[in-house]
C-alpha cells in the first residue's frame, strides 16, 4: 500500500480520503490484471472442454471410431497424458508427491500428436500449452523424453539412443521414421549421423504428416531422408489421388527429353506411395469393400516406390491398434481357406500379387512418365508411357467412394479413346461375393471379409474382356486409336492395356529418333531406318549449318519482331499467350528452357503444338523464303516436321523440343567455329556474351549502312529484295532491342563503335568490322561522323563524341587484327566531300582512310561550328533553336576537346527535357559541355596512337595546321600529345587540399580524391559531379593518371557508383539524384518529369565494363595482391551478368537498371553496348 501510495503521483497529501483513492486504483489494477489472467484461463478451460468432448465422442460415438463403450478403468473418460511407478492415490497425495524432488523425477508424460501443430516444435517445451489445453493426442505407449540441447543435458540418454541407433543400423538396410511427435531436430541429425557411421547407405523412409510441403522439405534436407510415405488413403478423393499419381511420378507423358546439362528445379521427395499404413483406417470405414481393389490398382500405376501393410488385402474392416490389438493374423495356407487362415482367394490377394508384378515391370522397362485423367465422378485412368518405346500401359478403375449395395451407380460410362493400337488386356478384374459361410469368425485371429474375393484374368485379348463391349479403330485431330465402349464396368472393377502406336505412326517416330541421334545417343533406342529419306536429311545438319554466315545466323537464330515486320512478317504468336521475341530460334528456345525442365505441358506453346501444325509451318517457311543457305535449312525444318505431323498429338511438343534444341545447340556450334579463339576456347559466360555479336549484327530489309568504296574486295553482295538489283549488303548493329533496330534509329555512330571492339574486333569478325569503319569514315562532315544513320536527309551531325569512339576503334583494328594497319590504306567513298557538298554516289569521290582520320583532327583544332540541316521542330520537337547549333574544338592552351552548350547534349548522357508541365521541355539534363572526361581521354589516346603511326611509317601526317588570324599555324601531333598530357590532372583531379591553387570553384567541391567529370561547363558545378566517365579515359589512356590518385578515384567511384549490374550514372550524394527512370511520367518536378534524370541515377551497363577494366589495369599497378583481390572482385560482379543472361528470354544485357539493379521497363532488354564492354572485361582478364 505504501508503494502504491508512493508512486501515486497524483496524490500529494496522506489524508484518509486520498488513501482510500489510492486503495481504489489499486484494487482497480488488480482487478484489471486478473480480468486478463481470468480470459486467458477461460480460453484455455473452454479449449480444453473442447478437446476433452471432441475425443469422447470420437472414441465413444464416432462411425469411424474405435467405439469404446462404457467408462471403465481401462478405458477412462479421458486419457491420461501422464504416467508414474506408484500405485493410485488420491489427489492430495499425488500433490504432495510432486513436491518430493526424488519421487517426482519419474513422473513422465505421455507422447503424442496436435492436429495443426507446428512439427519443428517441441510440444513439452518451456511456453506449450498443449498438455494444459489437452489438445494432444495421446499415445498412452510412448512417454516424452528430454533430450535437451546436447548430449551433456542428459548423457545418459543420447548414449542410450545413440547405442539403440547403431544397433538397428548394422542389422537393417533401412530405417522409417514413425511416432516421431516434436523431436528435436538436432536429436534426429544426431543419431542418423551415428547410423550413417555404420551403414553410409542406408535407406530413411518418414511418416511425416506436416501437411506442408516446405516443412517437409525441411526436414528431408535436414535429416537427408530418401523417401517420405504417402498414405492414399488420406486423400479426399480420386481426383487428389490422381494428383498425388503425378505429382509423385517421374514425369508426365510425352515429357521433354531433358539434355544432360540442365538447371537445377525443385523436385518433390522421392515418395513411398501406400494403399494403406497402420496409422489410418480401414478403407471399409470411409469408403467401401469395393474400393480396396481400384485403390490399390492406382497406387500400383504410380512411378514410385510403393507399399501397403498386412490385412489390407484381406479386407480387414477394422483398423488395427499398434498398441490395443491382442488377436492374431491369419497364418497362410496356398490349398485350403477356414477362417484362421488366407491364400490366394482371400481379399484381393490375387489382384494384388497380379498388380505389384505389373508395378515391377513397368520400372523394370522404363514406363517412366504417367498420365492421371478423371473421367468422371468414380473412374480414373491412369498410363505408364515408356518415351524411347512409345508403348503405354492404362489402367482404367471405376472407384466406389460409396458402397454400390446401398447406393445407386449408374451403368454408363463414358467411352474411352485410347491412342494407337492395343495389343492386349494385361488384367482384368473386378471385386465379387462369393457364396461362402461367412459367420464364421476366429476368437484368436484378426477377421476378414471372406464373403469378398477378386476375380482376375490376365493377359487375355480385348475380344475375350468381360467389361469391353466395343472397341472400334477411329480417326481424330489428335490421331489414330480405338474407341473403347465398356458393359458391366461397375465399382470395383479395374482393367489394364497394353497399347502400341499404330503402324505408320510407329515407323515416323522411329525414323524421326533416327535423324536425331546426331544431336544425342539417346535417341538410338526406338531408331528405324525409312525406305526413302529425303535428300536434305542424308547429310548432317552441321553439313549445312556450315555453310551460313554469321549474318545468316542473325536471320536463323534471332530477329525481334520489329526487325521482323520490317520485312513484312512479325514473331510467331502465341494465342491466349505472348508473342515470341525473336523470329529465329532463340524466341523458341527461351520459351522451351523454361518449361522443359519442369514439363510444363500444359503451357500455351505446347497447347498450339498439339492443336495444329501452324508453328512448325511458321519456322520452316519463314527460313524458306530467304533462299539459299538459310533456306537449305528451312527445308531440313520441313523435312524433320514432316515425320511429327503424322505422330499422335501428345508427343509433337516433346519431339518439336528435340528437333529445335539440336538445331539451335548446332547452329551455335556453327557459330563458334567462325569467331575467334578466345571465343571458342572462352567460358560459357563468354560464348553467351559473344552471341550478342550474331544478336545485333545483321542485314536488314532496309539497307542501312552506306554504300561503301566498290574498289574495295571482300564486300559482301546480295539481291535487294526492293529493287531487284544486286547490292552490297554489309551488317549493321542494332543499338539495342526491341527500340532501336530498325530504320533511322537502328545505327547509332556512338553505339556502333563502342560495341565495335567488344562485339566485332574479340570475336573476330574483322571483315566486317572493316566494313563498318569504312563505311561510317564515308559519311564524315564537318569533322564528325553522324549520331544518327539513316537517308541522306536523316543523317544527324549532333554528337561530339561519335567521332571519337570511330576512331578508338580504328586504332584498335590496327592493334588486334593481323595486318590491321592496312586499313589506313583502304579508299573511303565519301558521301560529303566539302561540309556543303551533295551527297555523293560510291566510287565518286575516293580517299584513303588515313587522310580521313587526318580531316577529323585537322577540322577539330580548326574549329568545327555549323547549324543543323534542316533545323526545327521537324527535325527534333523537343530541341530550343541554339540547340541546333553545333560546336566543338580543341582548346588551345590545354590541348582538350571541347564543344557543346547549354542548349543541346553532344555525349552519351544525352536525354532532353520534354516534359511542359514541369518546364523542362528543350532543356538537356545532361549538356556535359566543355570538356567531357572520357572525350579527353579518347583524344588523348587518338593522339599518342598517331604519333606511334606516324614514327613507323604506317600515318603520313605529323601536325595538323590551322588558320588564325590570317596566318597559318601547326601543331604537331607530338606537342598535342605533351599538352594533354600536362594539364589533365591539373584540371581534372580533385586533390584533398582545400586551398589547391589549380581549383577554380572550391566552393563546388563536395568529393575529393576524384576526377571532375568536365571541365570548362557552362555551369561549373556541373564539373565537380561525381560520375562514371572518369574509368573510360582511364581505360583508352592510362597514361594521364597517377596510379595513387587513380586507384582512390575508382574506390569512391566503388562505394558510390557501383550497382549490381550497372554504374549510377549521378553520385547518390547529389541533389539531382534520381534513380528510377520512368519516361511515362509526367508530373511537376523538373528533374524527374517525362525521364528527364534518364542518366542522372539509373544505373547503365557498358560504363561498368570501363570500370572494371580500369580496376584491373591499375590493380596490376599496385601489386600482385591487390590485382588478385581485384580479380575476384570482377568475377564475383561478372556473376550477376552471367545469372542474368541465363535468365533473360532476350538473352542479352539491358541498356540499364532502376536503383540498386531494379528493373527498368523502359531499358532496352539486350543492348550492344552493355554485351561488348562486359565481354571486354573477361578479355582482359
Amino acid at each position: 500500500m505504501t508503494i502504491s501510495h508512493e508512486t501515486d503521483l497524483s496524490i500529494d497529501s496522506r489524508s484518509p480520503s486520498d488513501i482510500q483513492e489510492c486503495c481504489n486504483c489499486f484494487r482497480r489494477r488488480l482487478e484489471e490484471l486478473n480480468s486478463e489472467l481470468y480470459k486467458e484461463m477461460n480460453c484455455h478451460a473452454e479449449q480444453a472442454t473442447n478437446c476433452i468432448v471432441g475425443n469422447v465422442v470420437y472414441e465413444r460415438l464416432a462411425e469411424q471410431g474405435p467405439k469404446l463403450g462404457p467408462v471403465t478403468r481401462k478405458y477412462p473418460l479421458c486419457p491420461r497424458y501422464f504416467t508414474f511407478p506408484f500405485e493410485e492415490m488420491t489427489f492430495e497425495e499425488e500433490m504432495h508427491l510432486m513436491e518430493q524432488k526424488d519421487k517426482a523425477c519419474h513422473f513422465l508424460a505421455h507422447d503424442g500428436s496436435v492436429t495443426g501443430n507446428n512439427p519443428l516444435r517441441n510440444l513439452a517445451e518451456s511456453g506449450s500449452e498443449v498438455y494444459l489445453r489437452r489438445e494432444l493426442v495421446c499415445e498412452s505407449d510412448t512417454i516424452k523424453l528430454r533430450y535437451g540441447e546436447r548430449p551433456e543435458d542428459c548423457p545418459y540418454l543420447w548414449a542410450h539412443m545413440n547405442k539403440y541407433t547403431e544397433i538397428t543400423a548394422k542389422l537393417f538396410c533401412g530405417v522409417r521414421l514413425v511416432n516421431c511427435h516434436s523431436t528435436p531436430v538436432h536429436v534426429a541429425e544426431a543419431m542418423l549421423a551415428a547410423a550413417r557411421a555404420i551403414r553410409p547407405d542406408l535407406y530413411v523412409i518418414a511418416d511425416l504428416c506436416t501437411g506442408s510441403q516446405l516443412t517437409d522439405n525441411v526436414f528431408v534436407n535436414r535429416l537427408g531422408i530418401t523417401s517420405l510415405v504417402r498414405d492414399a488413403r488420406s486423400a479426399t478423393g480420386s481426383q487428389e489421388e490422381g494428383g498425388w499419381l503425378s505429382w509423385f511420378g517421374k514425369e508426365p507423358v510425352g515429357a521433354f527429353f531433358q539434355p544432360s546439362l540442365r538447371p537445377l528445379i525443385p523436385a518433390v521427395t522421392h515418395t513411398m506411395f501406400m494403399d494403406g499404413t497402420l496409422n489410418d483406417h480401414s478403407p471399409i470405414q470411409k469408403r467401401s469393400v469395393y474400393d480396396f481393389l481400384p485403390s490399390s490398382a492406382l497406387v500400383s500405376m504410380a512411378c514410385c516406390a510403393t507399399g501397403s501393410t498386412r490385412g489390407y488385402d484381406e479386407l480387414l474392416p477394422n483398423q488395427i491398434s499398434l498398441v490395443k490389438e491382442d488377436h492374431l493374423y491369419s497364418c497362410w495356407n496356398p490349398e485350403v481357406q477356414k477362417c484362421d487362415q488366407v491364400n490366394l482367394k482371400t481379399g484381393i490377394m490375387a489382384g494384388k500379387m497380379a498388380l505389384n508384378k505389373l508395378h515391377q515391370e513397368l520400372a523394370a522397362e522404363g514406363f517412366t512418365q504417367v498420365y492421371v485423367e478423371q473421367l468422371d465422378e468414380d473412374v480414373v485412368t491412369v498410363t505408364r508411357h515408356c518415351p524411347s518405346s512409345h508403348q503405354s500401359v492404362l489402367a482404367v478403375l471405376r472407384r466406389a467412394v460409396k458402397n454400390p449395395e446401398g447406393h445407386h451407380h449408374t451403368d454408363n460410362v463414358p467411352p474411352l479413346f485410347i491412342p494407337g493400337q492395343i495389343e492386349e488386356v494385361v488384367l482384368e478384374a473386378r471385386t465379387i461375393v462369393r457364396d461362402i459361410n461367412s459367420d464364421r469368425r476366429s476368437d484368436i485371429n484378426i477377421n476378414s471379409l471372406p464373403e469378398y474375393t477378386a476375380e482376375i484374368q490376365e493377359h487375355i485379348q480385348l475380344k475375350d474382356s468381360k467389361v469391353v463391349k466395343k472397341a472400334a479403330m477411329v480417326s481424330k485431330h489428335s490421331g489414330v486409336g480405338q474407341e473403347i465402349l465398356f458393359k458391366k464396368f461397375k465399382p470395383g472393377c479395374i482393367i489394364i492395356f497394353r497399347v502400341t502406336l499404330e503402324s505408320r505412326s510407329r515407323e515416323q517416330l522411329g525414323a524421326l529418333r533416327r535423324h536425331l541421334i546426331q544431336f544425342s545417343p539417346q535417341y538410338q533406342t526406338g531408331s528405324l531406318a525409312e525406305h526413302s529419306t529425303p535428300a536434305v536429311l542424308t547429310k548432317p545438319l552441321m553439313t549445312i549449318m556450315s555453310r551460313l554466315t554469321l549474318a545468316d545466323m542473325n536471320m536463323l537464330l534471332y530477329r525481334c519482331d520489329a526487325e521482323e515486320r520490317e520485312d513484312g512478317g512479325g514473331c510467331y504468336d502465341i494465342p491466349s499467350w505472348l508473342s515470341l521475341h525473336y523470329g529465329g530460334l532463340q524466341g523458341l528456345m527461351s520459351v522451351l528452357a523454361e518449361i522443359r525442365p519442369k514439363n510444363e505441358l500444359g503451357h500455351s506453346l505446347c497447347d498450339n503444338l498439339r492443336g495444329g501444325d501452324w508453328m512448325m509451318d511458321f519456322i520452316s517457311n519463314r527460313l524458306l523464303a530467304k533462299g539459299g543457305a538459310v533456306g537449305e535449312v528451312g527445308h531440313w525444318f520441313q523435312a524433320m516436321f514432316s515425320y511429327l505431323k503424322h505422330m499422335p498429338r501428345y508427343l509433337v511438343p516433346c519431339y518439336f523440343d528435340a528437333i529445335i534444341q539440336g538445331a539451335y545447340t548446332t547452329a551455335l556450334e556453327a557459330v563458334f567455329k567462325q569467331m575467334s579463339s578466345f571465343i571458342q576456347n572462352g567460358s560459357s559466360l563468354v560464348k553467351q556474351l559473344a552471341l550478342g555479336s550474331v544478336q545485333m549484327y545483321g542485314v536488314g530489309h532496309c539497307l542501312t549502312l552506306p554504300t561503301i568504296s566498290p574498289h574495295l574486295k571482300d564486300v559482301p553482295h546480295c539481291l535487294s529484295e526492293i529493287t531487284c538489283q544486286d547490292n552490297q549488303c554489309c551488317v549493321s548493329l542494332a543499338a539495342g532491342l526491341p527500340h532501336f533496330c530498325v530504320g533511322v534509329f537502328r545505327s547509332w555512330g556512338r553505339d556502333t563503335f563502342i560495341a565495335l571492339r567488344g562485339l566485332m574486333l574479340l570475336t573476330g569478325r574483322h571483315l566486317e568490322a572493316r566494313n563498318i569503319i569504312l563505311a561510317f569514315a564515308g559519311t564524315l562532315r564537318y569533322g564528325l561522323i553522324p549520331n544518327l544513320l539513316g537517308p541522306d536527309s536523316y543523317l544527324r551531325y549532333n554528337c561530339r563524341d561519335a567521332v571519337w569512339w570511330w576512331m578508338q576503334c580504328i586504332q584498335e583494328f590496327c592493334t588486334l587484327v593481323p595486318d590491321g594497319v592496312s586499313i589506313l590504306k583502304c579508299p573511303v567513298s565519301r558521301m560529303f566531300p566539302t561540309n556543303v557538298s551533295d551527297p555523293q554516289p560510291a566510287g565518286a569521290w575516293d580517299q584513303p582512310l588515313y587522310d580521313v582520320v587526318q580531316e577529323v583532327m585537322q577540322r577539330h583544332m580548326q574549329g568545327i561550328h555549323f547549324r543543323e540541316n534542316n533545323a526545327g521542330p521537324q527535325l527534333d520537337h523537343n530541341m530550343t533553336d541554339e540547340g541546333f547549333n553545333v560546336e566543338a574544338g580543341v582548346d588551345q592552351s590545354t590541348g582538350f576537346v571541347y564543344g557543346g552548350s547549354r542548349f543541346n547534349c553532344g555525349t552519351w548522357m544525352d536525354k532532353m527535357g520534354e516534359s511542359e508541365r514541369a518546364q523542362n521541355k528543350g532543356i538537356p539534363a545532361t549538356p556535359r559541355d566543355g570538356s567531357a572526361v572520357e572525350l579527353v581521354g579518347l583524344c588523348k589516346s587518338t593522339v599518342r596512337w598517331l604519333v606511334k603511326l606516324h614514327n613507323i611509317g604506317h600515318f603520313p601526317h605529323a601536325a595538323v595546321t590551322i588558320r588564325r588570324g590570317g596566318q597559318t599555324y601547326s601543331v604537331s601531333y607530338v606537342e598535342w600529345d605533351h599538352k594533354i598530357q600536362e594539364n589533365f590532372e591539373k584540371n581534372f583531379y580533385i586533390s584533398h587540399d582545400p586551398h589547391d591553387p589549380e581549383e577554380k570553384h572550391p566552393q563546388l567541391v563536395h568529393k575529393r580524391g576524384i576526377y571532375k567529370d568536365s571541365f570548362g561547363a557552362s555551369s561549373p558545378w556541373c564539373d565537380y559531379q561525381l560520375r562514371p566517365n572518369f574509368p573510360i579515359a582511364m581505360v583508352v589512356a592510362p597514361e594521364l593518371f597517377t596510379v595513387e590518385k587513380a586507384w582512390e578515384s575508382l574506390d569512391v567511384a566503388e562505394r558510390k557508383l557501383l550497382g549490381p549490374l550497372g554504374m549510377k550514372t549521378l553520385d547518390p550524394d547529389d541533389m539531382v539524384y534520381c534513380g528510377v527512370y520512368d519516361n511515362n511520367l509526367d508530373n511537376d518536378k523538373f528533374n524527374q518529369a517525362k525521364g528527364f534524370n534518364y542518366h542522372q541515377g539509373p544505373e547503365w551497363l557498358w560504363p561498368m565494363g570501363y570500370f572494371l577494366r580500369a580496376k584491373l589495369y591499375f590493380a596490376k599497378k599496385m601489386g600482385k595482391e591487390t590485382y588478385d583481390k581485384t580479380v575476384n572482385l570482377v568475377k564475383n560482379i561478372l556473376s550477376h551478368h552471367a545469372v542474368h543472361l541465363e535468365r533473360s528470354p532476350w538473352k542479352g544485357l539491358p541498356g540499364l537498371t532502376n536503383e540498386n539493379g531494379q528493373h527498368c521497363p523502359f531499358s532496352c532488354k539486350s543492348q550492344a553496348s552493355s554485351l561488348a564492354a562486359i565481354l571486354e572485361v573477361l578479355y582482359d582478364v
